[in-house]
């Protein structure tokens, strides 16, 4: 089959791109944001890649079915011509229900927060307990160096498939012809809840809309299947209260799965019922991060994997590209890439930091506000908190429906704005010295922003 997915490099229909390649489909697509890590992803696959949407596209490819994506919508020339010659279309969720999810054992991980990480951390489980799993994920595990691959041969079963895979479960909506979430699609077994708050103002009124939508999903679990739930989560509490016909383990609260307190090396137990299960040995930073590795934990052990081995796995993790990523040092300056973008996750990755280098070192905030919830200022109100531990904050403010300044005013002369990138660029350089620690946060490219700062810091 030759399919031509509209909107491809988006992180998740850049991983349908890499699945159907691997499955044999020949694989063109389009998009008009083009940027690493999934544009080199999609090079490195040798998938064709047309920039934009135009009807033109239609004179060069013939496929047997476009897959759209949600950035597709209508009055796009692309999609009114697939539209006006009835030609066939489909979402990516629904490609991928059909054509690979089928006949798996789907673990999903939903929520707010942290889907990226804890799918990654679940998903290296089972493949260093010798599972092979398939897997989608919207970002690049360091473990893999891809966002997705088919499930692969089990080392104990020569000439077999995993029959197991992993995917990062969005509550965003499927495409422009769907606005049902696309983990509604998935059908999973096993279905890690990991939190749930209010985001995606552009798409959901509020936060019981979406709490309708983990409804839906909580729904399509089966009685044999498993719901690993956040025990921290009001919103969670309410969407279970509407109706679970599944076995629900919890964790994060009292009894359930727990994390134990992180030595000085970021080392910590995990308890299950009060007893010690395992023991993570590694270095990534944050109590959001013990949780995740307990979900995971928790999620692993639903498919055979015992608690003590999983626990080791997560000693050989290496997190995500773009979570805490550093991207250099210069002159004993160190700049990070993250890609927190709502002001829980900038709260929790600041933290995490603080956390990690003590009170006495800096940390400079360069927050660029890009996602949709963030560009209507939904959330504006609670950014400031978010920063409260950040020892400077310069904010990247072109073409928000805001003004970042007078939002930001409660953290006084520590807090900067600026509409011109390399300005702030400048400006970061010039105030740095040696020590800090340089926090860049965006869910975009943020206009190659990481590169310009080590290149201003080292005088260039």
């Amino acid at each position: 089959m030759h399919i031509h997915i509209l909107g491809i490099c988006g992180t998740f229909m850049g991983g349908v791109a890499a699945l159907a390649r691997a499955a044999g489909h020949t694989v063109t697509g389009c998009d008009q944001n083009v940027y690493p890590p999934m544009s080199t992803q999609l090079e490195a696959l040798g998938i064709d890649l047309m920039t934009g949407f135009d009807a033109d596209q239609l004179d060069r490819v013939n496929p047997d079915m476009f897959v759209v994506g949600n950035v597709v919508k209508r009055g796009m020339p692309l999609m009114e011509a697939i539209l006006d010659r009835g030609l066939p279309y489909t979402s990516g969720p629904q490609w991928l229900a059909e054509n690979v999810l089928h006949g798996l054992w789907v673990l999903a991980v939903a929520g707010t927060h942290g889907k990226t990480t804890t799918s990654s951390m679940l998903a290296w489980v089972l493949e260093d307990c010798g599972l092979a799993p398939g897997f989608l994920i919207g970002g690049i595990p360091e473990n893999f160096g891809l966002s997705a691959r088919l499930p692969g041969e089990p080392p104990a079963e020569p000439g077999g498939r995993s029959p197991f895979f992993v995917i990062e479960a969005d509550e965003y909506d499927t495409a422009f012809f769907d606005k049902r979430s696309k983990f509604v699609h998935y059908r999973p077994r096993t279905a890690l809840l990991n939190n749930l708050e209010f985001d995606h103002a552009d798409i959901f009124a509020d936060l019981a809309a979406i709490e309708t939508q983990f409804h839906h999903l909580v729904r399509t679990v089966p009685g044999n299947g498993r719901l690993v739930v956040n025990g921290r989560e009001p919103a969670l509490d309410r969407v279970l209260a509407r109706g679970a016909w599944t076995p629900v383990e919890r964790f994060g609260a009292e009894g359930g799965w727990q994390a134990g307190d992180a030595n000085a090396d970021g080392h910590f137990d995990v308890l299950l019922d009060g007893s010690v299960v395992g023991r993570v040995c590694w270095t990534l930073m944050g109590e959001h991060n013990r949780l995740n590795a307990v979900a995971a934990v928790a999620a692993a052990r639903h498919v055979g994997v015992r608690p003590a081995d999983a626990c080791a796995a997560l000693g050989r993790f290496s997190n995500v590209k773009r979570r805490m990523e550093v991207k250099g040092v210069v002159n004993d300056v160190t700049v990070y890439d993250d890609f927190a973008h709502h002001p829980t996750a900038i709260a929790t990755t600041v933290a995490g930091l603080r956390a990690r280098i003590g009170d006495d070192t800096r940390i400079l905030a360069v927050l660029e506000p890009r996602s949709n919830t963030m560009k209507l200022g939904t959330m504006k109100a609670e950014l400031p908190a978010s920063l409260a531990q950040a020892d400077r904050v310069f904010c990247y403010g072109a073409q928000l429906g805001w003004n970042p300044a007078d939002v930001l005013a409660p953290l006084g002369d520590k807090a900067e704005t600026f509409d011109d990138l390399d300005a702030l660029v400048a400006r970061v350089a010039a105030v740095a010295r040696p020590g800090d620690q340089v926090l860049v946060m965006s869910n975009g490219g943020f206009g190659g922003v990481h590169g310009k700062l080590l290149q201003a810091l080292a005088g260039n």
